[in-house]
Parts: structure tokens; C-alpha cells; sequence
């Protein structure tokens, strides 16, 4: 589960984890909507980016999330591939969970990566994806901080 396309950092790092074994990945991508407003404004001040927490306002309310989400998944599927991975994914809108479970369920999942900036705030609160998967998915969940270009 990702929330911003991957960086080559990211895919050496996902790709090289069990070694030279053969990995597929299938990836999850949902956008971080205007419900997350609050708790990203929270977050960069938690992390001394009070810039970012006075933009967080100036984003339009209605803006497109979908297109640009799409856009990151075809972006890093790409990447992955070019590693000679196989990668499929999608865009998720409602319920990542329940999601996320299924997609667990019907490709026979090892493991789950959430690849994620630092969410402080939902952190503290154990409300971030992979606190909040390893509850419900019944595979082991790697939590890895995303690099940032």
C-alpha cells in the first residue's frame, strides 16, 4: 500500500528484501483525501514544516484525487517492472481495508508493505494503515518510511 509514487529508492528497497527470490507485487494506492486535512496540517508541524502546514488550507476543497493517484500507481508500476518484477495494482476510494484484506485474500499475499511518509499524529494514535492492517489481514505487515525525492 502506497500513497505517492515510488522512487528508485523505494523499488530497490522493496525489490531487495528477500533477496534474489522472485517477488510480484500488487499495488494499492489511495490518495490522501480532504478527510486527512487536519491530520497532515498536524503532521508537518509535528515535523517542523510549518510551511507545508499553512498550505495544507490552500488546496481546493474538490479537487481531483483520482487522476493524479492513477498517474503515481502507472508511474510505479512502471518502476517495478523495470526490475523485472511483476507488479499490478489499482486506485482504492473507499474502505483500504477491507481492500486490502481481499487483495491479501485472492493473490495469496505473504506479507504487506505500507510505504509511507511519517504520519505522526495517526501514529501516536495507532490509527495508521499498518497498525491498523496488522489487525485485520492475518499476514505479517512491514511498515517502511518512503523516501522523499
Amino acid at each position: 500500500m502506497i500513497e505517492k509514487p515510488l522512487v528508485s529508492d523505494d523499488v530497490e528497497l522493496v525489490t531487495t528484501l528477500h533477496g534474489e527470490e522472485h517477488v510480484s507485487f500488487v499495488v494499492l494506492i489511495q490518495p490522501r483525501g480532504d478527510q486527512d486535512r487536519l491530520l497532515r496540517a498536524l503532521d508537518d508541524v509535528a515535523l517542523g514544516e510549518l510551511d507545508q502546514a499553512v498550505h495544507e488550507g490552500s488546496e481546493p476543497e474538490d479537487r481531483d484525487t483520482h487522476g493524479p493517484a492513477l498517474r503515481a500507481l502507472e508511474h510505479s508500476l512502471t518502476m517495478l517492472r523495470e526490475t523485472g518484477a511483476e507488479a499490478e495494482g489499482r486506485v482504492i476510494e473507499d474502505h483500504p481495508l477491507d481492500v486490502l484484506t481481499e487483495t491479501v485474500e485472492r493473490h495469496k499475499a505473504d506479507e504487506v508493505i505500507v510505504l509511507t511518509a511519517p504520519h505522526l499524529v495517526e501514529e501516536f494514535f495507532h490509527r495508521d494503515w499498518a497498525t491498523r492492517a496488522r489487525h485485520k489481514v492475518g499476514v505479517p505487515v512491514l511498515k517502511l518510511f518512503a523516501h522523499t525525492p
